[in-house]
């Protein structure tokens, strides 16, 4: 009987990927997150232990992680924060303290339902995926765990994400079909949109990605200023009635 080949040994065979990407390609965890696995001896392909850093497989390989990556995976914790104006999403920046800052035992939301007691360690290591602008309010999350900000954050990330924004000016249908789709920034077309009057000067965006101050220069595109953000939702999860400057748990039951 022929010996089946473990992946890693194809590398001369077939077109091979790194290890780690391809853990963090298929959701895994981070590729970052991968590469501390492999070093501790956390992952096995084809059933086989790899612990060398930069090893290369099959793109159709199987990949198992040992039980104390996946504890590990299920100790670290998600946190909704509802972002105040004056904080930046990551790191300090010209005098303004970072969204993570606000995550202390005091500003922990009363009504969270999640069951999971605060811990100073939760506030360690947390990750924005995906940015709010300093001048931006709303649904910001922070994340230790390298799954979920791919999902949020990755190149083929499918989660909208929708604002409530307040404008100043006019706005023609032409300008409204535009915010839809036709727009570009920095010479690259943006994805389409889904943008709607909410009243006389509050228009809704939902988006599946985020530039740079991405909202605010699509209105300045068609003639708007704008004078308010709020994020309220990111895929299924809701701002609700989380306050400002609170945060809570993502609860087990809860899905972006």
């Amino acid at each position: 009987m022929s010996r089946k080949i473990p992946a890693f040994e194809l590398a001369c065979i077939v077109d091979t990927i790194r290890l780690s990407k391809l853990m963090s390609e298929r959701g895994l965890c981070s590729r970052r997150e991968a590469d501390v696995y492999i070093e501790r001896g956390w992952v096995k392909v084809d059933g086989i232990l790899v612990n060398e850093l930069g090893s290369k497989v099959s793109p159709d390989c199987s990949i198992e992680l040992a039980r104390q990556a996946q504890h590990e995976q299920g100790s670290r914790v998600t946190i909704l924060l509802n972002k105040p104006v004056g904080f930046v999403s990551a790191q300090a920046e010209d005098g303004y303290k970072p969204a993570a800052t606000l995550v202390t035992a005091p500003n922990h939301y009363a009504d969270d339902r999640s069951g999971i007691r605060f811990s100073n360690e939760h506030a360690r290591g947390l990750a924005p995926a995906g940015r709010l602008d300093i001048d931006s309010t709303g649904l910001l999350v922070l994340t230790q765990d390298g799954r979920i900000a791919k999902q949020l954050i990755g190149d083929d990330s499918s989660v909208d994400k929708e604002y409530l924004v307040r404008v100043q000016g006019k706005l023609s249908a032409e300008g409204l079909k535009l915010l839809n789709h036709g727009l570009k920034l920095d010479d690259v077309a943006l994805r389409p949109a889904r943008v709607t009057w909410q009243n006389q000067d509050q228009l809704s965006f939902i988006l599946r990605e985020g530039k740079k101050r991405q909202i605010r220069r699509m209105c300045e595109l068609v003639g708007l200023k704008v004078v308010g953000l709020k994020r309220v939702r990111i895929g299924k999860v809701k701002l609700g009635d989380l306050p400002v400057g609170q945060w809570r748990y993502l609860a087990a039951d809860e899905k972006f």
